[in-house]
């Protein structure tokens, strides 16, 4: 996990390392990842996502799925 102290947008020390679901919307249809790791800025709401984190949220993203052919 990254260790970041000061917010790569607004510059706040104020963020925080945080543990929650994450949505989206591809293609009209919304997904949930639970429970995703990442950092987030309470001043700007700027998200900073290490690759760990990125990975899941591509695991479990409609968009990141690998089409099967029949």
């Amino acid at each position: 996990m990254l260790e970041i102290t000061v917010c790569p947008n607004c510059g706040s020390d104020r963020i925080k390392c945080v543990r929650k679901s994450v949505s989206g919307r591809v293609r009209g249809k919304r997904y949930t990842v639970p429970n995703v790791q990442y950092y987030e800025c309470p001043v700007c709401g700027e998200k900073v996502y290490d690759r760990e984190a990125m990975r899941k949220i591509e695991a479990g993203s409609p968009a990141f799925k690998k089409v099967t052919q029949p």
